[in-house]
């Protein structure tokens, strides 16, 4: 990382350039350890009161003093995917929200405010995608408003780590005391492959419908009510899948895809833990790729939790890629 001109290091850098990808070295030290140089890398967010907060691409805040700056510069975004289907932030958002659609729905602005009973926070966070048409503050007090008139906690989906995320307006949320609580990245890839791997797909069932047994296979819900059914059955055209397992009993892996023009979105991808490591989920995901492509489709994209690293280690195999990182913020 290069910060020199002529040989000396320079900030250059200045609050002027608040939303602009940055990257910053600083100098150090803790107790008696010898002072180091950090390098971070992200937008500059904020730049208040001596303070700069950068944001990395994983959404991560860095609160760096400018007292301890020793040299910054403006740099470009960050370099296109080299590999897998072409696409921008907008396009991928909306195509995961029609994936996964609310029993309840109201625009504010261009801001859409989700609801289903509580069924997972895609289904009942505010989708950001725009101007609210009101001053941070009143829309903000709007959506607290509107989740408590039906029982739920506020929040809010934002991302970060591409061209055109969100990164300002997530140093927004959180000088506002909404705190981030679950992140996640969003990955995509190129269709095709997954139809090829070698997999049992034999196995699997495929159906327009959900039933009882996949139900009993799913681990996100207790007892289901008719919000679940509806946020499962969303999308443009939605299929389920299973693989039997002891009759009578739940299936062994289970999964659901929503396919949406050129996109084939995975979801909800489990097996029985007694049924791990005999590549059931290959074979899930395998069956819904070849009907997808059937249909038409030719890129992929499913979302993880940053911190499940199974589910990453497997995605990675199939040539998947992060796009960028989703976050849900909740209000204090």
């Amino acid at each position: 990382m290069e910060f020199t001109r002529g040989g000396r290091l320079e900030v250059r850098i200045t609050p002027a350039d608040v939303g602009k990808r940055v990257s910053v070295r600083q100098l150090t030290s803790s107790g008696g350890a010898p002072a180091k140089f950090t390098d971070t890398v992200g937008v500059l967010t904020s730049w208040n009161e001596g303070v700069l907060l950068i944001t990395r691409r994983t959404g991560e805040g860095v609160h760096i003093p400018e007292s301890s700056l020793v040299a910054g510069k403006v740099v470009p975004a960050a370099p296109a995917r080299r590999r897998g289907p072409a696409a921008d932030f907008l396009e991928l958002a909306r195509v995961t929200a029609r994936a996964w659609q609310p029993v309840e729905s109201e625009r504010l602005g261009e801001w859409e405010l989700r609801a289903s009973s509580g069924f997972t926070r895609r289904a009942n966070s505010v989708l950001p995608l725009g101007d609210p048409g009101l001053p941070l503050d009143e829309a903000l007090t709007r959506v607290r408003t509107w989740y408590e008139d039906r029982g739920l906690p506020a929040y809010v989906q934002a991302a970060t780590g591409a061209a055109g995320t969100q990164e300002e307006f997530c140093a927004e949320l959180e000088a506002r005391d909404w705190r981030r609580e679950v992140s996640a990245e969003v990955r995509i890839g190129a269709l095709a492959p997954i139809g090829d791997l070698d997999a049992e797909v034999e196995r699997v069932r495929l159906a327009r419908s959900l039933d009882e047994a996949w139900l009993q296979r799913y681990q996100r819900i207790g007892v289901p009510g008719p919000h679940v059914l509806t946020v499962l059955g969303s999308g443009p055209s939605v299929w389920f899948a299973s693989v039997p397992g002891v009759t009578g009993g739940p299936p062994a892996a289970i999964g659901r895809c929503v396919v949406d023009g050129r996109w084939a979105g995975f979801m909800a991808v489990e097996v029985d833990p007694a049924h791990r490591r005999r590549r059931l989920a290959t074979s899930v995901m395998t069956a819904l790729a070849r009907r997808a492509l059937e249909e038409g489709a030719s890129a992929a994209w499913l979302q993880v939790e940053s911190e499940n690293d199974g589910a990453r280690a497997l995605y990675d195999g199939m040539g998947f890629a992060t796009h960028h990182h989703y976050h849900h913020f909740r209000s204090a």
